[in-house]
């Protein structure tokens, strides 16, 4: 059975693509080294629609003599005030663009303007180097490091020194523990229930948080903050996994990059990488439930914890719930053998 994989590495190399929505500006070479927060490519989102019926506002009906007016073809760029078409005679008359926009039709004397909308900067989410541009599209950026990936994100992105908060993987942060020290720094913690944390950090302000996890009720309070937020396990108290927790301690006060930006649907996880100079080997987002495998549970009473599948029962085992499902054997950390369903963990690797 093929298993959903999270990486937390010590050391590999990784590949990432940067696209834009749609066709814009790439503003990096092969080459060029980028961090995090380094607009790598960028891009105008689509606006509003204009119509503009020139035969009324020229008074011309005929569709052969509002033709010859017209000075502008479908695909065309208009700043604000350029000539689209006009009369010219005694009583002549212009039609200028109302704001910025693209010509994308012109029929029966009307012409379609696309306003141009918001500005669209992509970030690179990373600190590496560009293997690869995709012209119009964005870049490849490749890096050696360590890697730790959430399940959640709240689409931010920055990078700092690593500052880790938390004495154990159950620990709770807490309003008391945010003060200066902390100024532009990556704080690793635990579990948040009060929204004067997340609040606190933010006027300081702090560079991002990697956290266990967060009560379910902060999340307006989490997509409301400047800095990016990683969560690591979920939302409920749930304590942070021992890989991650080791990981992230054996590496404090590095420097890091935090990418909370995620697409569920296209695979994309939210991730915290750590540069380092040596090679990693690349990663690989498939594998299976195979006995040797660690692997993280997700169900109460055991969510968060890490074990190692000794053994995958064929077929469908009954479960102390009376329900039956495709079930493997995990010896956890403190020696204990418990049997837990397929459908609730996933490898770490």
């Amino acid at each position: 059975m093929i298993a959903p994989v999270t990486h937390i590495l010590p050391l590999t190399r990784i590949r990432r693509s940067r696209m834009l929505p749609g066709k814009g500006n790439v503003l990096v070479t092969a080459g060029d080294p980028v961090s995090a927060t380094d607009v790598v490519a960028e891009a105008y989102l689509p606006g509003a629609h204009v119509l503009l019926d020139l035969r009324h506002m020229l008074g011309i009906h005929s569709l052969a003599e509002i033709q010859q007016c017209i000075e502008r073809k479908v695909g065309d760029r208009v700043e604000k005030g350029d000539v689209i078409a006009q009369m010219e005679g005694i009583l002549s008359k212009v039609v200028r663009a109302p704001a910025d926009a693209e010509i994308v039709a012109i029929q029966k004397g009307q012409v379609l303007l696309e306003l141009l909308g918001d500005k669209f900067e992509l970030l690179a989410g990373l600190n590496g180097m560009v293997s690869e541009v995709l012209p119009e599209r964005g870049a490849v950026i490749e890096a050696n490091g360590a890697l730790i990936q959430g399940v959640w994100g709240n689409q931010r992105v920055s990078f700092g020194t690593l500052a880790c908060l938390a004495e154990s993987p159950e620990s709770e942060l807490k309003r008391a523990s945010i003060d200066k020290s902390l100024l532009g720094a990556v704080v690793a913690a635990g579990f948040v229930a009060k929204e004067e944390v997340l609040t606190a950090a933010d006027q300081l302000p702090i560079a991002g948080m990697i956290l266990s996890s967060i009560a379910s009720h902060l999340v307006p309070a989490a997509m409301r903050v400047k800095y990016p937020i990683i969560l690591i396990e979920g939302f409920g108290y749930l304590p942070m996994n021992s890989k991650a927790f080791q990981l992230l301690t054996a590496n404090n006060k590095r420097e890091l990059s935090l990418n909370a930006s995620w697409e569920p649907l296209l695979g994309e996880r939210p991730e915290a990488f750590i540069p380092l100079p040596a090679e990693g080997n690349p990663i690989l987002n498939t594998s299976e439930f195979l006995p040797g495998k660690t692997v993280r549970i997700h169900s109460l009473p055991l969510a968060g914890a890490v074990g190692t599948i000794i053994y995958t029962r064929p077929g469908q085992s009954k479960l102390a719930n009376g329900l039956r499902a495709p079930a493997a054997d995990i010896r956890l950390e403190n020696g204990r053998t418990v049997t837990v369903p397929l459908a609730n963990m996933d490898v770490l690797e």
